[in-house]
């Protein structure tokens, strides 16, 4: 069975704050990411989604992370990727007419609330801190992955207190993108204790994390949306 959007769930009131965060940032939002696209590309190979999966984009922006995902599911994988802000996913449809990919599924709403079927194969949790502090997105978007699935996160996170370069950065960048600072020492814990098989990276001199898990279950033969 495809992967496929299912009914509309109501939108929490945590929607209209993050549209109103980002509504004067959608045009800029490329630029202002650019120093993070390493970080992006090392996410997505670690991530390693094969030919032919279907891919969670979880608070997917304007489509930054749909080529590198492109180049690695091919025309017979999917992705499926959503964000709550209207303004970044008219520059993420604007991405996707322009290569013309007929692959990618677009959902206005929040990872809590986005409406999802079926099981996907993996998700990408790309600087989405507030989401990784949300247990209800992170169950609601973990029980539309198939057993063995595999997460990959990553973000900002406090250094340790000796990198003081690194945790101005960290605080300067947090307060332009996140809701709260709070759960900044270990921004993956929620999502780590309801996965296993879990690995972290650490870049930018501690201030930005990968954390790379399974979804528990048996991993039972090729990976496929069902």
């Amino acid at each position: 069975m495809p992967f496929r959007p299912g009914p509309a769930r109501r939108p929490g009131a945590s929607l209209s704050q993050a549209r109103s965060q980002y509504r004067g940032r959608a045009a800029r939002y490329d630029l202002e990411l650019l120093a993070f696209e390493p970080v992006r590309n090392e996410a997505i190979a670690w991530l390693a989604p094969r030919t032919g999966d279907t891919v969670l984009d979880v608070g997917c922006g304007t489509g930054l992370s749909f080529e590198g995902l492109q180049e690695r599911i091919g025309p017979t994988g999917r992705i499926v990727a959503f964000d709550p802000s209207p303004d970044m996913l008219d520059i993420a449809r604007e991405r996707v007419e322009r290569h013309g990919w007929s692959n990618v599924e677009l959902l206005e709403a929040g990872a809590s609330d986005a409406p999802l079927a079926g099981r996907a194969d993996a998700a990408l949790f790309h600087f989405t801190h507030d989401v990784l502090r949300d247990p209800e997105a992170l169950d609601h978007v973990l029980a539309h992955l198939r057993p063995g699935a595999t997460v990959l996160a990553s973000g900002l996170k406090w250094a340790p207190p000796w990198m003081l370069p690194a945790n101005l950065f960290v605080w300067g960048a947090a307060l332009y993108s996140v809701t709260s600072l709070s759960g900044l020492d270990a921004p993956w814990d929620l999502l780590a204790a309801r996965l296993r098989d879990v690995q972290l990276r650490e870049r930018g001199l501690g201030g930005i994390f990968l954390m790379r898990g399974r979804t528990v279950g048996v991993h039972g033969g090729p990976a496929r949306a069902h």
